[in-house]
């Protein structure tokens, strides 16, 4: 697509943001990349709207004017969804950063789109509630909405799908709506809030988010431990969850990934063996339940080194090592770029594919540490290479397609939670078959102009 009447939209949003809009070029350099190896590509323009009337405006200028807009949070996406391809005006709803209602005998809360989780967790403290998607990142609410993020937490509180009761969404020509109520079912047409998280600003922009709540666990245990095998820490996952034990956190980190996290933790010091990261939540005496019964089950699977961070400062240190997950992963190779991808795969098949994925690492000759949020199937392959290679990241690439692919063969998906963005989007095809085109009869409906996020997830002539 062209980038329409760039100029007069320019002009005509000049008037409305003054100088909240920019086209300063080191804002837009920051608009125009992600947190992975995507190919830089700048906006126009970089617009920093207030409120949902003014996104509204924007909308209803660039529809206007056939010009794309591209829904930017802070920037934390992996698959390019953020990278404004075809150029236009980029809107960053970072001043958009509210928390507008808490509701505490509903459990739930009302924020705008720049509100990030760590921000949202603090305001909550005091009322005895939390909001549990964890993607690692300090991540906006909005951002996190529109890519479905997902993350630690999943295994027990589910993911960004779960968490989103209602949405309040800018269309492409400006109309403002209402994707739900505040009551917690609904069989009243279409489920339009489902719609819209997932969708990677290629429907339109959110631009504010009601999410669920839960009550502070009286308890939190953490706790690491080894195994000699992947398939070992797995199915004793698998057990466990068979078993109803309701895990909190339960992260799988390979031994290259241990290997990393020792070099960038240097007062970590763990076993360079498959590993565990556990938490568990609950009453004193419940937690001490789900401990006692895990350790039975792991040692059945050749379990070493349980070590439980019972202080506040331990459980706090475990998991912002395991938050810096990807840059203990460079760590390995220094000077390295790397592609980041994730996949998918019911939990029975998630030793299987992993020791798969294991042997096309090898066959590449790469260093590709993996992590997986062991609970619900998902795993992380950080590919590394020297970016003064060309072949190396041909090989890197060639590496993460057929990874997906060796997803898709064991019945999963080539994105568990970082998306589609321009990354994954050559294999929709082969994961969807023919609903790949009801998702681009969706968008011609929304969004016939094609403004909203061009390029991403499906194309439309």
């Amino acid at each position: 697509m062209t980038n329409g009447n760039v100029g007069a939209a320019i002009s005509a949003l000049k008037d409305v943001l003054g100088d909240r809009l920019s086209t300063g070029e080191s804002i837009r350099e920051i608009h125009g990349r992600d947190e992975a190896y995507s190919v830089p590509a700048l906006p126009d323009a970089v617009a920093f709207p207030e409120s949902t009337q003014e996104v509204s405006q924007i909308m209803k200028i660039c529809s206007q004017n056939q010009v794309p807009v591209v829904p930017f949070g802070i920037g934390t996406s992996l698959e390019g969804h953020i990278i404004p391809i075809h150029g236009g005006i980029s809107v960053d709803t970072s001043r958009m950063n509210k928390v507008l209602q808490i509701r505490e005998s509903d459990l739930d809360a009302v924020v705008q789109p720049g509100v990030s989780r760590v921000q949202l967790n603090d305001e909550l403290r005091a009322t005895g509630l939390m909001f549990t998607v964890d993607p690692g990142a300090d991540a906006t609410i909005g951002g996190m909405t529109a890519t479905r993020a997902s993350g630690t937490n999943t295994v027990r509180y589910g993911t960004m799908r779960e968490n989103v009761l209602a949405l309040e969404v800018v269309l492409p020509d400006g109309t403002i709506i209402n994707t739900g109520s505040r009551a917690r079912k609904s069989s009243a047409g279409y489920d339009l809030t489902h719609l819209f998280v997932g969708s990677e600003g290629t429907l339109g922009i959110i631009t504010e988010i009601t999410v669920r709540l839960f009550g502070q666990p009286d308890a939190i245990l953490a706790a690491t431990c080894a195994y000699e095998t992947v398939d070992d820490a797995v199915n004793s996952v698998i057990m466990a969850i068979q078993m109803g034990l309701p895990l909190a956190r339960v992260e799988l980190l390979d031994e290259m990934q241990m290997k990393g996290m020792n070099l960038f933790n240097p007062d970590l010091n763990l076993p360079e063996k498959p590993h565990l990261f556990l938490e568990f939540h609950g009453s004193d005496a419940s937690v001490k339940e789900q401990v006692e019964l895990f350790e039975s089950i792991a040692e059945e699977f050749g379990v070493s080194g349980f070590e439980w961070a019972t202080k506040v400062e331990d459980h706090n240190r475990l998991w912002t090592a395991r938050h810096n997950a990807y840059y203990a992963g460079k760590s390995l190779r220094k000077g390295c770029d790397s592609v980041v991808t994730d996949c998918c795969v019911p939990i029975s098949a998630l030793a299987d594919c992993i020791a798969r994925s294991k042997e096309l690492i090898e066959q590449a000759g790469l260093i590709a540490p993996i992590v997986g949020h062991v609970g619900d199937g998902n795993f992380h392959m950080l590919i590394l290479f020297d970016p003064d290679d060309p072949g190396e990241l041909v090989r890197a690439k060639s590496l993460a397609s057929n990874v997906n692919r060796v997803a898709l063969s064991f019945g999963g998906t080539v994105t568990g939670e970082h998306g589609v963005g321009t990354g994954k989007k050559e294999y929709m095809l082969e994961e969807h078959g023919d609903a790949y085109a009801l998702m681009a009869t969706l968008k011609r409906a929304i969004d016939p102009e094609n403004i909203m996020n061009p390029g991403k997830i499906v194309e439309i002539n």
